[in-house]
């Protein structure tokens, strides 16, 4: 598939998740690298403390990596895991960036993520180790929730660009990093991500005082019917590297639409294209928009 999408002059981004499955192959095949108890099941698991998106805070469940080990066996299935993908995809997103720096470790039993202690992680010697064994690596940082200076420090050493998503841009002042105006070049800019709403589900859910923040940075009228397309075309004339939004908000659709809510197990990732509403896709639009913006 990557030769084939190449000759037609697309890219592919694939997801990296921070951390794999307890019922995994590779938590089978290599206990030792994991926080395992001598029956094999977690002590602690992964997750993050309550934010934006979960008032408990968010359980995964994830058995966690025994780091010094990993390090010990030169980062071997870090490498492997890596260089796999690659042959697949040209850009790599590594979910949950800032866990190479701290991650949330909740005790197994715990039923929320709430009572969790932030441990420290390998921090920029794991990225050493992989940029040494790569060259380079073609990354996006998935840099979203609660991020310290050091994990911005430890971003940018790499050389990695971060990510700015726009429906997180109007909820406080115009200093906001995920605004247009004050986003780096070294970035990626989302209308929203498979986290979010669509942007046609979140307008509908936003607060009187958030539509007017948004218009008024607009300097128009916004409304259901056009908001997908405006902040659309927003991401597009940002000073970001990489602008990308979800085929939801180019197709204008609802919060049925969907395709996670975080905090859940069930109904996400459920969502399909019909052929019938990519056709409705205005190619003539996105050409614009690439043209006026420099992205062409």
């Amino acid at each position: 598939m990557k030769n084939c999408v190449h000759e037609k002059g697309i890219r592919l981004i694939g997801d990296l998740p921070i951390f794999v499955a307890h019922d995994s192959a590779d938590v089978w095949t290599h206990p030792e690298w994991f926080e395992l108890d001598p029956d094999g099941n977690p002590i602690r698991v992964a997750g993050v403390p309550p934010d934006y998106f979960s008032p408990t805070g968010q359980r995964w469940g994830n058995p966690l990596f025994l780091w010094e080990a990993m390090e010990s066996s030169g980062y071997s299935w870090w490498k492997l895991r890596m260089r796999i993908l690659l042959e697949t995809v040209d850009l790599v997103r590594i979910d949950h960036f800032r866990g190479f720096d701290q991650y949330w470790a909740i005790p197994a039993e715990e039923q929320t993520a709430e009572n969790g202690s932030w441990v420290q992680g390998p921090g920029k010697s794991f990225f050493d180790a992989m940029l040494r064994e790569f060259g380079c690596l073609p990354v996006i940082a998935e840099d979203l929730g609660l991020i310290t200076p050091e994990v911005n420090s430890m971003r940018k050493e790499c050389g990695f660009p971060g990510m700015k998503v726009l429906q997180f841009a109007f909820e406080d002042d115009w200093h906001q990093p995920f605004l247009p105006h004050n986003v780096e070049s070294l970035s990626v800019i989302y209308t929203g991500t498979h986290d979010n709403n669509t942007t046609r589900g979140w307008w509908k859910e936003a607060s009187p005082e958030l539509r007017r923040n948004v218009c008024r940075y607009l300097g128009f009228e916004s409304n259901e019917e056009n908001i997908a397309a405006n902040l659309t075309r927003l991401a597009w004339m940002s000073s970001s590297s990489l602008a990308i939004t979800p085929l939801q908000d180019l197709l204008n659709l609802d919060g049925n639409c969907r395709m996670n809510l975080p905090g859940t197990i069930s109904g996400n990732w459920i969502w399909r294209c019909t052929a019938r509403q990519f056709d409705a896709l205005n190619p003539n639009l996105l050409r614009e928009w690439n043209e006026i913006s420099g992205r062409a």
